[in-house]
């Protein structure tokens, strides 16, 4: 895969991964996985760029006597959400033009 494309998927399931609630890398590690690959090398350069970018903010909170970051998705964040949605129905559509003809397209 591409890496600008790959780097861009990632950016979109980390911030769908705090979607719904703040989490933590470790957390956001095992609820993306399963979808795609992603290590904690890779995790925090993404982190730190979205938080430059606005798209999350970071706060810090004790966690058994530890100090825990908790990543939160900000508006510009949820936006990027959508904006990738209305993406990838043009990427499906390039793809099914790409694709037209072949057996498992049909």
């Amino acid at each position: 895969m591409d890496i600008q494309m790959k780097r861009g998927l990632l950016d979109v399931c980390v911030l769908a991964a705090i979607k719904e609630e703040d989490s933590y890398g470790y957390q956001i590690i095992k609820d993306v996985r399963p979808f795609i690959e992603i290590s904690e090398s890779t995790l925090y350069p993404i982190l730190r760029r979205l938080e430059a970018a606005e798209l999350l903010t970071v706060r810090t909170a004790e966690h058994n006597g530890r100090l825990r970051k908790y990543y939160h998705i900000t508006q510009a964040g949820l936006g990027r959400i959508e904006d990738f949605k209305n993406e990838w129905k043009e990427i499906m559509s390039i793809y099914k033009f790409v694709t037209k003809g072949d057996a498992d397209n049909e």
